[in-house]
């Protein structure tokens, strides 16, 4: 697949994701099923900037290779779940199958 459809769908599958993490559904699971107590919903600026990142997330696994970008991608999880408590990973668990365990150690409780 050419580079330009290959960015072109990468940013629809991240705009597909942006909208559907706005919804009323989603935006509930999140204030009950994860730490992020209070959400209301990405703002556009949040949005917007999510995609950006996609784009550059995109261009640089698409420099480093399946291989090299699995282990950064895998750094990256391990680094933010004993940093901050929260990774993709863990949101999506969350969100798929909430361990009240894991909520209790992001809120610290």
């Amino acid at each position: 697949m050419p580079l330009g459809w290959q960015i072109w769908l990468a940013l629809l599958l991240e705009s597909a994701w942006e909208v559907l993490e706005n919804t009323p559904f989603v935006i509930n699971k999140y204030r009950t099923e994860t730490a992020a107590l209070g959400y209301q919903g990405d703002t556009i600026v949040n949005s917007v900037g999510d995609l950006a990142c996609a784009l550059v997330g995109f261009l640089v696994a698409r420099r480093l290779g399946v291989r090299r970008s699995l282990i950064v991608f895998l750094l990256i999880e391990l680094v933010l779940t004993f940093w901050i408590h929260d990774s993709l990973l863990l949101q999506i668990l969350m969100l798929v199958r909430p361990v009240e365990t894991i909520k209790l150690w992001q809120t610290c409780h």
